[in-house]
């Protein structure tokens, strides 16, 4: 039954984050209550500590890049409905995931639009310009919006290897 849920919730906000770049709660909500009354329902408190704890922990890893303008709340809110129906440890690989093939569509896109080295350049730049100045200097805010992508993808992406990996 959760199976069933978290792929039934990736695949709906998958496809509205490519077509209109959002993730909605009228999804993310109904997710989120069946996650935690499936895990109470099989496990009793112990499932209810399970779903809070996983929550929490989706929530947390995405909470500065939120904070910082890198990603949208509804990918926060996603990885922490994946957390309530799956548990820590679950959303822990999802997470990692994630990152890896959220990276990995960066660099494709970067290479696609022949700004991967201009990029790695500017980033080289930045991290020399922060340890000059003892981080005293931070701008994470995103100045162009369109060089973002659908992070949902590589959210649901990740959710799906350590589901298949297992």
């Amino acid at each position: 039954m959760l199976d069933a849920l978290l792929i039934i919730t990736l695949t709906i906000c998958l496809v509205t984050d490519i077509r209109r770049k959002k993730i909605y709660n009228v999804i993310l909500m109904p997710a989120l209550i069946a996650g935690f009354a499936i895990n109470i329902y099989n496990l009793g408190l112990t499932g209810l500590i399970f779903s809070i704890k996983g929550f929490f922990v989706g929530l947390i890893f995405l909470l500065l890049p939120f904070i910082w303008g890198g990603i949208g709340a509804g990918d926060v809110k996603l990885l922490a409905t994946i957390g309530a129906i799956k548990g820590p440890e679950f959303v822990f690989y999802a997470f990692l995931g994630a990152g890896l093939t959220g990276g990995i569509i960066a660099v494709i896109i970067l290479l696609f639009q022949k700004r991967l080295f201009s990029t790695l350049r500017d980033l080289w730049k930045g991290i020399i310009v922060l340890f000059a100045t003892k981080f005293k200097v931070a701008n994470f805010g995103s100045k162009n919006a369109n060089n973002m992508f659908p992070y949902g993808i590589a959210i649901t992406l990740g959710a799906l290897s350590a589901y298949f990996v297992g």
